[in-house]
C-alpha cells in the first residue's frame, strides 16, 4: 500500500508602509491659516485652503525645509527639480475636489533606514529598509460620523476643514519588511527621525503620524508578489503590528482554500482586533493627476541642500552605535537613551560634565525615568540639572555619599535643591578608626545575636551591618562597614 506525504507550504509577507507625516510649522502649506490641534472646528481657515475662486496658493518654505531635511536623514537623493501635482479626488472633506501633491517629480527618492530587532537574548539585529520616495502634500478635512466611528451605520455626517492645507510629507517605502514587528520598529524609528529633526511631533493619536499599510503573502521562493491589501486605521506601532499578523493570517488561509485574494483597502478593528474590507482599491489612474498650474516648479540649489544638511542632528541610529560602541552601553540602555532626542541630549550633557557613561545611564533609564512615568512629566521638566546629576555620581565614586544616600535624597533632587545642600553634613564615614568603636558598641548591644551568627546564622551580619548604619545616620561607609562587622564578628 502507498502513502503519500504531504509538504506544507511555507509563506513569506511583502510589507510595504505609506507613512503620513504632519510637519510642525505654525501655518499651512499653502497660506497662512494655524496649523494648532484641538481649535473649534472650522476656525483654522482661509480662502486659499477651501479652494474659493481667485486664491492662489503659495507654499511654505518651512515645509521645503522639513522635507528636504527629512530626506537627507532618511539618506535620499533630493531632487534638483521638483513639482507640484493637482491629485483629483471628489469627497466632502476635500473642499477644492482636489489636492495639492506630487507625482512624477517627488522631492526626494531612493533612500534607506536602519532598523534594529533585539531577540529574547538580547542580541540585535540591523536591517535596512529601503525608502522609495518622499513627497509634500497638503492634508483633506475631517469627517466626524454621528451614530458611528465610519460612514456606514452613521446618521449625519459633519465635517471640521481645520486640518485641509495642514503639511504632510508622505514616505513610501520599499516591500522590504517580511513580519509585523519589523513594520512597527520601522515606524517607530521613522518617528524617532522626524522628532530629533524637530519636523513633527510624531503623535499618532492626533493624527501627526499615520501609517497605511500595504500587504501580500506568497509561497517562499516565489518571486512574483501575491495580490496586494491596504489597511488603514492603525493608531498604535502595537495595532500596526497586530493589524499585520492577522492580515498575514488571514491572506494564507484564504489561499490555503482556494479563495481569491481581491485588492482592497481594509479597515483594522481595535475592538475585534481583526481587519474588514472597506472598498475596492483605486488606481493611480482614477486621479487623473496633471500637473499644478498655480504653483511654479521647485529648485534646491547646491548651497541652500549644504545648509540644510549641516543642520542635520546626529539621528537615533548612529547615536546608538555611538553609545554602545563607545561608551560601552547595553543595547537596552542604548535604546532608551536615545528613544526621545531631549533624553539623548540630558544624558550626553551629564557625561560632558564629567559623569561615568554607565552610571548616568542607570540613573536615567531607572530612578529618573520611575519619577517621570509617576509624574507624567518630560525630561526637560525636572529641577535636576545634567551637571547636578554628575555632580552626584562623581560623589558617590570618589566614597563621598552611597548609592543609597543619593536615592533617598532623588525627591529632593528633582525638585532643585543642589547637592551641596542636599548632603551637607552627610558625608559618609571612611575612616576605620571612627567606625570600629561604633561597631564594637553594636556588638555588645546584642549579643544574642552575636550567639546566634556564631552559632552558624551568618545572615545576622546584615542585621549588625544595618544597625552600625542606622547609628550613624546611614553616614557609615557601606564597603567599610561591612568588613569591620565581618572582622568583628568572625574575631
Amino acid at each position: 500500500m502507498m502513502t503519500t506525504t504531504t509538504v506544507k507550504t511555507e509563506y513569506e509577507a511583502i510589507i510595504g508602509l505609506e507613512t503620513h507625516c504632519q510637519l510642525s510649522t505654525n501655518t499651512k502649506i499653502f497660506s497662512n491659516s494655524s496649523t494648532a490641534f484641538g481649535a473649534d472646528p472650522n476656525t483654522n481657515i482661509d480662502p486659499v485652503c477651501m479652494g474659493l475662486p481667485g486664491v492662489l496658493p503659495v507654499l511654505n518654505q518651512k515645509v521645503l525645509e522639513y522635507a528636504v531635511k527629512t530626506g537627507l536623514a532618511l539618506n535620499c537623493q533630493i531632487a534638483k527639480y521638483s513639482k507640484f501635482d493637482r491629485k483629483q479626488y471628489f469627497y466632502p472633506d476635500l473642499p477644492k475636489n482636489y489636492q495639492i501633491s506630487q507625482y512624477d517629480l517627488p522631492i526626494a527618492e531612493h533612500g534607506w533606514l536602519e532598523i534594529e530587532l533585539v531577540d529574547a537574548e538580547g542580541n540585535p539585529t540591523r536591517k535596512r529598509i529601503g525608502i522609495t520616495r518622499l513627497h509634500m502634500e497638503e492634508d483633506a478635512g475631517k469627517l466626524v460620523h454621528a451614530g458611528s466611528d465610519r460612514l456606514s451605520g452613521s446618521t449625519y455626517s459633519l465635517v471640521d476643514y481645520n486640518r485641509a492645507g495642514i503639511p504632510l510629507v508622505e514616505i513610501v517605502s520599499e516591500p522590504d519588511l517580511r513580519s509585523g514587528i519589523e513594520a512597527a520598529e520601522y515606524a517607530e524609528e521613522l518617528r524617532r527621525i522626524v522628532r530629533y529633526l524637530g519636523v513633527s511631533d510624531g503623535n499618532m493619536q492626533e493624527g501627526s503620524l499615520r501609517c497605511d499599510v500595504n500587504i501580500s503573502v506568497r509561497p517562499v521562493g516565489r518571486k512574483e508578489f501575491g495580490t496586494k491589501v491596504e489597511i488603514k486605521n492603525m493608531n498604535s506601532f502595537n495595532a500596526i503590528q497586530r493589524a499585520i499578523d492577522y492580515e498575514i493570517e488571514r491572506q494564507i488561509a484564504a489561499v490555503e482554500a482556494g479563495d481569491r485574494i481581491i485588492q482592497e483597502t481594509r479597515l483594522w478593528e481595535e475592538g475585534s482586533q481583526r481587519t474588514i474590507s472597506m472598498r475596492v482599491k483605486e488606481g493611480s489612474s482614477d486621479y487623473r493627476y496633471f500637473p499644478e498650474p498655480d504653483l511654479t516648479p521647485i529648485e534646491v540649489s547646491n548651497a541652500q541642500l549644504e545648509q540644510w544638511r549641516s543642520e542635520l542632528p546626529e539621528l537615533p541610529a548612529q547615536k546608538r552605535h555611538h553609545y554602545q560602541n563607545e561608551l560601552g552601553l547595553s543595547i537596552y540602555d542604548a535604546r532608551v537613551l536615545t528613544e526621545d532626542h531631549p533624553v539623548s541630549q540630558y544624558f550626553e550633557a551629564a557625561i560632558a560634565s564629567g559623569a561615568n557613561p554607565k552610571a548616568a545611564a542607570n540613573w536615567i533609564t531607572q530612578d529618573i525615568a520611575a519619577h517621570l512615568n509617576k509624574q507624567k512629566l518630560n525630561i526637560t521638566e525636572i529641577a535636576l540639572t545634567p551637571t547636578n546629576l554628575a555632580d552626584i555620581i562623581t560623589r558617590i565614586e570618589t566614597g563621598k555619599i552611597s548609592n543609597a544616600q543619593a536615592k533617598e535624597k532623588l525627591p529632593d533632587l528633582l525638585s532643585g535643591i543642589s547637592p551641596e545642600k542636599a548632603f551637607a553634613g552627610q558625608e559618609l564615614i571612611t575612616d576605620p578608626s571612627v567606625l570600629e568603636p561604633i561597631v564594637d558598641e553594636v556588638i555588645a548591644a546584642n549579643l544574642k545575636e552575636l550567639e546566634k551568627y556564631r552559632n552558624g546564622n551568618t545572615n545576622l551580619k546584615g542585621f549588625f551591618v544595618g544597625q552600625v548604619l542606622k547609628k550613624t545616620g546611614k553616614r557609615a561607609d557601606p564597603k567599610l562597614t561591612n568588613e569591620l562587622v565581618e572582622k568583628k564578628l568572625n574575631a
